[in-house]
């Protein structure tokens, strides 16, 4: 298409449905985004079917009641889903609305509990008029459709995905040394008795695979063997609270566990022949756009202070 054309109304499909489309795609259902819209659902049907009619082609199937995106749709929906919330931030820059002091955060979630909601309390309060909204999900946010302002969370060296990528800008916010740690129960139990090449078939907590348990393992010389043992826990702060219950010994780093050292209910299990070592770390990833948008710009720099603050703490 020619940019002239681009600006011809016959060019553009009925903005009613393109909301309508956009909200199903995002929320996934016809009954969530009439909800979300405040239509009955026959409306929000109707306006699908005029977008399919209108572009020729379909945009969701439909199948035991639910609906899906079809690839088309898919990528239709990610294109429009972008244009949409960028409108809607041009709008509200213009209009002069307060949602440049506004950010919504993405954050792995052992990482947002343990230690970056403090910190948004501490933010918040520091510098009146802004707010965070923070939300822990294992997810990354589609930064591309404006699903977030910023994304954070752990990645791990020499593993997929890295952080940023086109159109997205990062900075490594701590590269964190990583510990074992187990209740004071279990430690007792196994001092003097765990060596680092026993250690494989030790009772391992793994959060969604065990790559973090091999990858500390093979920095520490210990082969690793092809299945280790160990439960799933799927979530940091879900293998930290199993240790705090004897169930394992879990590898976490002070951002993590460092209430629960200095009040006792976990202790720093050291393993003769190993040592703490660093295996990825916690990014920092927004638009490369909006890198120095002022909220995004300020919310970073504090974190980053932060960081110093923590690392060096007496």
């Amino acid at each position: 298409m020619k940019p002239k054309e681009a600006h011809d109304a016959r060019a553009l499909p009925p903005v009613a449905s393109i909301r309508a489309f956009e909200a199903v795609g995002r929320l996934g259902g016809i009954r969530r985004a009439a909800a979300s819209l405040n239509l009955d659902h026959s409306v929000v049907s109707r306006h699908l079917r005029q977008l399919e009619d209108w572009l020729g082609v379909a945009l969701v199937q439909r199948v035991a009641g639910h609906v899906a995106l079809t690839e088309l749709g898919r990528r239709y929906h990610e294109r429009i889903s972008a244009a949409l919330a960028e409108l809607a931030l041009a709008t509200a820059e213009i209009r002069g609305a307060d949602d440049h002091k506004q950010l919504l955060v993405w954050c792995v979630p052992g990482f947002a509990a343990q230690w970056v909601t403090e910190r948004v309390a501490l933010f918040e309060k520091e510098r009146p008029g802004y707010s965070v909204e923070l939300r822990p999900t294992d997810a990354r946010a589609n930064l591309l459709a404006h699903e977030a302002d910023v994304d954070i969370r752990f990645y791990l060296d020499g593993s997929p995905p890295e952080p940023g990528g086109r159109g997205l800008q990062h900075v490594e916010l701590a590269r964190p040394e990583v510990m074992i740690v187990a209740s004071p129960a279990l430690a007792a139990q196994l001092e003097g008795v765990i060596t680092a090449d026993n250690l494989v078939h030790a009772p391992l907590l793994h959060e969604e695979h065990d790559q973090q348990w091999r990858s500390w393992l093979e920095r520490n010389g210990v082969a690793t063997p092809p299945k280790l043992p160990g439960p799933l826990l799927w979530h940091a702060h879900l293998a930290i609270a199993a240790a705090r219950n004897s169930r394992g010994l879990a590898l976490a780093s002070a951002y993590l566990v460092d209430a629960d050292l200095k009040n006792g209910s976990l202790v720093e299990l050291r393993v003769p022949g190993t040592r703490p070592v660093v295996i990825g770390a916690y990014a920092y990833v927004s638009r490369e756009d909006r890198w120095s948008a002022d909220a995004i710009l300020q919310f970073r720099r504090f974190l980053q202070a932060e960081v110093v603050r923590f690392a060096t703490r007496g």
